[in-house]
């Protein structure tokens, strides 16, 4: 039994690694922490809701796991409490934590927010991901918050994705989760 942190920057693919992961592993549930706050009446206008999302999906992992399946998070975090939050949920319940950074080129991370930012808009769809600024400064700060993380939870593995290629990430995430299996 796993719990999955997929991290890393809007748009470098983690909800999408994260679907095709439940592909391949039945029962297993994607935890997506913005639809669940999206979810919330006017979370716009009520920062909580983002800390309200985040306890419900630590709930939400603790009890799948504790009926002996997978949950994916695919998830941009920066901080390292819900980390740690989610870390002791799988100590609690005897799953296996993979912490999984999901990485590009910072041209080729830019591409993909900015496209995906104006696919959200057109479709007019709200979404967290909208209050975020889509320059390279932006995107800097968060590679630097993410980096950080990697420094303080060594055992974060480092997946570099290339755009289009879902089935290569998904093997190498297949690969990661038995070398990680492999040194606990």
């Amino acid at each position: 039994m796993r719990l999955l942190l997929l991290n890393g920057p809007p748009a470098i693919g983690k909800t999408t690694l994260a679907r095709r992961y439940l592909d391949d592993h039945p029962l297993a549930l994607s935890l997506d922490i913005d639809a669940i706050r999206c979810a919330m009446g006017q979370w716009e206008r009520h920062d909580q809701s983002r800390d309200l999302a985040r306890a419900h999906a630590v709930e939400l992992a603790r009890r799948h796991l504790a009926a002996g399946h997978d949950v994916v998070v695919p998830q941009l975090l920066g901080r390292l409490a819900f980390i740690e939050a989610l870390d002791g949920v799988a100590r609690e319940t005897g799953a296996t934590f993979h912490e999984i950074l999901l990485w590009a080129t910072e041209d080729e991370t830019l591409r993909r927010f900015r496209a995906r930012r104006a696919a959200l808009a057109a479709a007019g769809v709200s979404h967290p991901e909208r209050f975020v600024e889509h320059d390279v400064a932006t995107l800097a700060a968060i590679a630097g918050e993410l980096a950080e993380v990697g420094r303080r939870r060594p055992s974060a593995r480092v997946l570099m994705t290339v755009a289009g290629d879902v089935e290569g990430a998904y093997r190498e995430l297949l690969r990661l989760l038995v070398e990680g299996s492999a040194q606990r």
